[in-house]
């Protein structure tokens, strides 16, 4: 990309921030149409999914070098992405329990040493292309750890109360803490701290040819300093892939980020397991979705770092519903995340400041996202976001209970059904254009449907047909 696109890139992004609310308004009047293609989506990640990585609590060592021998496992389930979870040196100034948090960061130009050295994540780079498994960051623009260096040398970098006090982030909604009382905010109407920053992520672009990063709470980030940093990011890399943990409209409408965290769709997934919403709220939900967002895609989860240690792991959360709710994670309309120890059916919560290793005894649930990855991989029907085709919603008699659509893309379907309840259901299926012959993924086995095929469906049983 030469330097006069840029320019036109960084231009245009601009006035589709002012724009947001205007285009907005008219998307929910004329319909909610099918998501479109962005520049900020690379086309090496169409058919993408991602798998977080927490080196801390993944090996007894948890150190670089002892994860590296499991990055061939994951090549063989299928994991095209890792997201590595802060991998920089953590603040031991207010530090929360024995090894502190992730996020509260002394050093963003070098690496945590409980994780080993740089050398060593070199090797895991290398290791990870090596695969062909692309390697994004978790860069932490919203705060420091009290421990950062910038705290003593540039204090203006930060956040002051009416004594001069450098505060942790607040809460804009309540004015209150947000109770991240190891972290220092960051004060973005400093301009020499935003270029500090940026400076820091292209020297992971530069000098270790990331492929990306995972941008924590990128929401309370101002808007432009994401165009100016993004902007400047392409520059060096225009196929970098940028994932932000907000669910945000201009991040991905004014093309800055390819993929936003789908925390509505989680929390969903969460009230329909339980009961305390109907089956129905998918479908208003895409609806609301396609009105917010115009560009890029979702990232679709049961669990994460964050859920499993603060609100309980997917069993807990998602019961007897939770192997529907992953095919549905790995079908609908966005990029799948899986979390580590997910394919080894971890079901314990890990503590977040402390050693807590998982355990890998168990990898029976590898297959089973095997299947669901390979399927992804396979079948541009699902692919991310514009690459795949649009969910269309199949109603049937027994809507009440099961969630159906199909998406299709290029001339391949897939069909999906979901049985959101502990009771057996006759599938009713009378709809043309799902008409045909499939390969049931899970059974292994061909099916025909045609006017009038019922198929049984155990409860919260699921059934995944492509062709």
């Amino acid at each position: 990309m030469n330097n006069s696109w840029i320019v036109v890139l960084a231009s245009l992004t601009l006035v589709g921030i002012l724009t947001q609310c205007t285009s907005e308004d008219s998307a929910q009047q004329s319909g909610t149409p099918p998501l479109e293609m962005s520049v900020a989506m690379p086309e090496w990640a169409a058919s993408a999914n991602i798998y977080e990585v927490n080196i801390r609590q993944y090996t007894p060592e948890g150190t670089f070098a002892a994860f590296i021998p499991h990055i061939s496992r994951l090549k063989k389930m299928g994991v095209d992405i890792l997201w590595l979870m802060p991998i920089f040196p953590i603040s031991e100034e207010r530090r929360k329990g024995t090894l502190g948090s992730y996020y509260a960061v002394s050093d963003f130009r070098t690496v945590n040493p409980e994780f080993g050295t740089l050398d060593d994540f070199k090797r895991l780079m290398e290791t990870a292309r090596q695969n062909q498994i692309r390697v994004i960051l978790d860069w932490v623009p919203n705060h420091t750890g009290f421990g950062h260096r910038w705290i003593t040398e540039h204090p203006e970098y930060y956040t002051q109360n009416d004594q001069g006090e450098i505060i942790d982030p607040i809460n804009p909604e309540t004015g209150e803490s947000w109770g991240w009382t190891d972290v220092a905010d960051l004060n973005y109407d400093n301009k020499s701290m935003r270029q500090q920053m940026i400076s820091d992520m292209l020297y992971w672009v530069t000098d270790h040819r990331i492929d990306g990063f995972r941008c924590d709470v990128a929401e309370h980030v101002p808007d432009d300093f994401w165009v100016e940093a993004i902007t400047q990011i392409r520059q060096i890399n225009p196929n970098i892939f940028m994932l932000a943990e907000a669910e945000y409209g201009p991040h991905r409408n004014e093309s800055l980020f390819a993929m936003s965290y789908g925390w509505s769709f989680h929390h969903l997934m969460n009230q329909v397991a339980k009961g305390e919403k109907p089956v129905s709220a998918f479908k208003e939900w895409l609806a609301a979705d396609r009105a917010k967002f115009r560009k890029g895609y979702h990232m679709h989860f049961i669990t994460n770092h964050d859920e499993n240690s603060w609100n309980g792991t997917e069993y807990e959360r998602l019961g007897p519903a939770l192997k529907a709710m992953a095919v549905l994670a790995h079908t609908f309309d966005g990029m799948p995340l899986i979390y580590s120890g997910q394919e080894a059916g971890l079901n314990r919560r890990l503590a977040f400041f402390e050693k807590d290793v998982i355990t890998w005894d168990d990898l029976s649930l590898t297959e089973f996202y095997e299947k669901l990855l390979r399927l992804k991989h396979n079948n541009k029907a699902i692919w991310n976001g514009a690459f795949g085709g649009e969910p269309q919603i199949i109603e049937t008699p027994q809507s009440e209970h099961v969630f159906m659509y199909l998406r299709e893309k290029d001339k391949q379907q897939v069909v999906v059904a979901l049985n959101f309840t502990n009771e057996p259901i006759d599938l009713i299926i009378d709809d043309p254009r799902i008409e045909g012959s499939y390969t049931n993924i899970f059974g292994n086995s061909s099916t025909t449907i045609s006017t009038g095929t019922s198929i049984k469906l155990n409860g919260w049983d699921f059934m995944v047909l492509a062709r």
